[in-house]
């Protein structure tokens, strides 16, 4: 699954496509030479759209073979997968449009806001898995499409699609510190399926760069995902400069802490132009 990642990682180290305060191609431009994966944050609403055009991506693909990048495309947030729902076919046109990029995987999140209200999560499940089928047919090889859990709602409820579909998963951590839950034992029984990792602090609120998390918190993760040998991305989800360095430096020296090296040894930086 993994091609290469930077630094002697196992995994693939990414950013998200907003870590500098600028469009999608300019955040591409500076982080190339300090990730692995470019999370493409993709948005179209009524009044705004940062779809890539034709010529964005080319240049995409042109950094991609240039620094060795893989690109994850986040879908619509909140996504109704039932068929005929206008956000499926929102998340169709992105899939048809980046389908150049070749990405290493397609994120989703899922709207379980009628579960919520009701508790019918078998119902829901039942339009989820029409949707993703159908999307899984877009995108051509299942394991690409996968889905995120999120903090307002119980993870355990995704497992049933993972039974029915091939399907891979988003694991983010974050949420699950979020929801005071057993990191280690939930990349232990995910693994297999994960393609995906998120993850970021928790502040005043969440995305927010690792030194809020905790550092025995954060090792647990880490270490979690090394014993399960993760060889997918790893997404920290931030965005913010400040954020995203000081996140990838933890990352970076727990590795070198893991392999008996010094983590205080000067490292070659890169430059934040």
């Amino acid at each position: 699954m993994v091609m290469r990642a930077a630094n002697g990682l196992a995994f693939r180290l990414g950013s998200t496509s907003y870590v500098y305060p600028d469009d999608i191609l300019p955040n591409v431009r500076r982080l190339a030479n300090a990730v692995d994966d470019v999370e493409l944050v993709l948005f179209e609403l009524d009044d705004y759209s940062n779809l890539p055009d034709e010529a964005t991506l080319a240049e995409l693909r042109h950094l991609a073979a240039a620094h060795d990048l893989t690109y994850t495309v986040h879908l619509p947030l909140d996504l109704c997968v039932a068929p005929g729902d206008p956000s499926l076919e929102k998340a169709h046109k992105i899939i048809r449009l980046t389908r150049i990029l070749e990405p290493f995987a397609y994120v989703t999140h899922l709207n379980a806001k009628q579960p919520l209200q009701t508790g019918d999560w078998d119902a829901w499940r039942a339009s989820s898995l029409l949707g993703l089928e159908e999307l899984s047919r877009e995108i051509g090889s299942p394991e690409r499409l996968c889905i995120e859990n999120l903090e307002r709602w119980p993870h355990e409820e995704l497992y049933p699609l993972l039974e029915r579909l091939p399907v891979g998963f988003c694991l983010d951590i974050g949420h699950l510190w979020l929801q005071g839950l057993d990191v280690p034992a939930a990349i232990t029984y995910l693994a297999g399926r994960t393609r995906v990792v998120h993850l970021h602090g928790i502040a005043k609120r969440d995305h927010k760069s690792l030194t809020h998390a905790p550092p025995a918190q954060l090792h647990a993760a880490l270490d979690a995902l090394d014993k399960a040998a993760y060889r997918g991305v790893l997404t920290l989800e931030v965005f913010t400069v400040e954020d995203f360095f000081s996140s990838r430096e933890l990352v970076l020296r727990w590795h070198a802490a893991k392999n008996g090296q010094n983590a205080d040894a000067p490292r070659t930086s890169i430059a934040e132009t």
